[in-house]
């Protein structure tokens, strides 16, 4: 990337909205402005698990401001996710749908894991260079993050449910300070955080650094108070332990350095602090100044710490793990991509997607999609779809992990499980040139595509066609069979698809 570049990173966390802009110089990112925004979007989900009107209008607002600031940005210059509010609430797509457009841009809802490794980059990048072995802890409003790594690879990553908007509206309902209420708070986060125990052990690293806003609110008191600058100890927390007790509630509490916005949240992340320091024997942490958009300004720059594309990575890691046949998946994907790439150069317009990055994720589809043959042959696409919605991949967003589902559940049998997809033209394409394939490659081995060719009808927009050569069904009887089959499943659905020379 050529210096004066502009890059943004976006990032939708459980307390505040941040937005990070900046500018290449030399290969490396200078800020240029920082918006940072109170939105407490984690205390809008209701006891159903939905974000409330408010608390989606609210999100809403703040995004409509980003967005306008971030008019005459490339799309290839923006990166914007989610955490884990929006990974829980269940009406998640009612508030993404508007939230994209105002915005402008695609905002990506990511797994706990790629949360982690993206904190972890960020966390590394600010850092010294360094061989280290470094553990990183995110508290944000609604999970809290470790990372174990070295130097700038991350290599143990997990989320945990709990923060500090969760414990707060958990252990502190009505802003009451107890000692009995913030006993109750750390032994119920060392439980959910129990099992980390043994990975992030006090051997398996040297440093301890905090990153993001409760390690940044807790550390400003403890500052302004006269405690050390640039890291947090266990004496430090027990004070402040004892100066919200002898508050008794978060409105009275009067602490130099705790800003408003942050006392109604105060308890329940200084309770997981002190279960998190408690738990893994930390007396010293560091304060990092590197976070989660850092991690996606490092993506954005191509700063990552893994050799090649991280999906590929975990596309590989995935085959692997489940036994995929990788030579047959190959071949697949190799016809699916043909197919597709004749459907696109098709037609009296051009498709409106970007089909360079629909190919990839079709490749994708058809290296995995017989992953869930590791559980049953039988129902094996119902499998492999549960496995990829349940996958934690890392530099894939839930959204792209669903699209992978989508396809490999269509890729075989009655097209009518996957017909919420139907107003998407885009999925239907390469749902159409995957089940093809698979079909093609029945037999396991390349199939015969001389004269083949998969187009779409210049008349109507609904009607795909698929034309063989003269004499090919003749060749081959099996696939002509299944291709016959394929019609009769396509009547069922608003899309048309034909086959000539059969």
């Amino acid at each position: 990337m050529q210096s004066g570049n502009r890059l943004a990173a976006v990032d939708l966390g459980s307390n505040s909205f941040r937005l990070e802009i900046g500018r290449i110089d030399h290969g490396e990112f200078r800020r240029t402005e920082y918006l940072k925004e109170t939105v407490r979007q984690g205390g809008g989900l209701d006891e159903g698990r939905n974000l409330t009107t408010q608390a989606m209008q609210a999100g809403w607002d703040c995004l409509a401001r980003f967005g306008e600031r971030l008019a005459g940005f490339k799309p290839s210059e923006v990166r914007a996710v989610a955490t884990q509010t929006l990974r829980e609430a269940r009406n998640r797509d009612d508030f993404l749908l508007r939230a994209n457009q105002v915005l402008g841009f695609p905002i990506d809802v990511i797994s706990g894991r790629e949360e982690a490794r993206l904190i972890y980059q960020g966390v590394a990048q600010m850092l010294p260079a360094s061989e280290e072995r470094r553990l990183v802890i995110d508290i944000g409003g609604r999970s809290t993050e470790l990372i174990l790594g070295q130097g700038r690879t991350p290599k143990v990553m997990e989320s945990f449910r709990v923060g500090s908007i969760a414990w707060s509206k958990r252990y502190f309902p009505d802003g009451q300070f107890t000692p009995k209420s913030f006993e109750m708070a750390e032994i119920a986060a060392t439980a959910v955080m129990d099992e980390a125990f043994d990975a992030y052990h006090p051997d398996n690293w040297d440093t301890a650094y905090g990153s993001a806003g409760t390690v940044g609110a807790i550390g400003d008191v403890l500052i302004a108070a006269g405690w050390p600058n640039g890291h947090i100890t266990k004496e430090g927390l027990d004070w402040l332990l004892e100066r919200l007790i002898a508050a008794q509630s978060a409105d009275r509490v009067r602490m130099p350095g705790m800003r408003e916005d942050r006392k109604a949240i105060i308890g329940g992340g200084v309770s997981v602090m002190r279960a998190v320091f408690s738990l893994l024997g930390i007396e010293r942490m560091e304060m990092a100044s590197g976070g989660l958009r850092h991690g996606l300004i490092c993506d954005l720059l191509g700063n990552n710490s893994y050799s090649g594309d991280l999906r590929v990575n975990s596309v590989n890691r995935l085959a692997r793990k489940f036994g995929v046949d990788t030579i047959h998946g190959q071949r697949v994907g190799k016809v699916a991509s043909q197919l597709f790439e004749q459907l696109v150069a098709s037609g009296k317009k051009p498709l409106e997607f970007d089909s360079e990055r629909l190919l990839r994720k079709l490749h994708w589809a058809a290296e995995l999609h017989e992953i869930g043959s590791h559980i049953s042959h039988s129902d094996y696409h119902k499998h492999g779809a549960y496995i990829l919605d349940n996958a934690d991949a890392m530099g894939f967003s839930l959204s792209e992990m669903h699209r992978l589902s989508l396809l490999v559940l269509g890729h075989r049998g009655k097209l009518r499980k996957v017909e919420a997809a139907w107003d998407d033209e885009a999925l239907v394409s390469q749902l159409l040139c995957l089940r093809l394939a698979v079909i093609l490659c029945h037999a396991k081995r390349d199939p015969d595509l001389m004269g083949m060719e998969l187009k779409r009808s210049a008349s109507d927009d609904t009607l795909i066609r698929l034309s063989c050569r003269s004499g090919w069904a003749d060749s081959y009887p099996q696939s002509a069979h299944l291709l016959r089959e394929e019609v009769l499943a396509w009547e069922k659905t608003p899309w048309k698809f034909e086959v000539n020379g059969l």
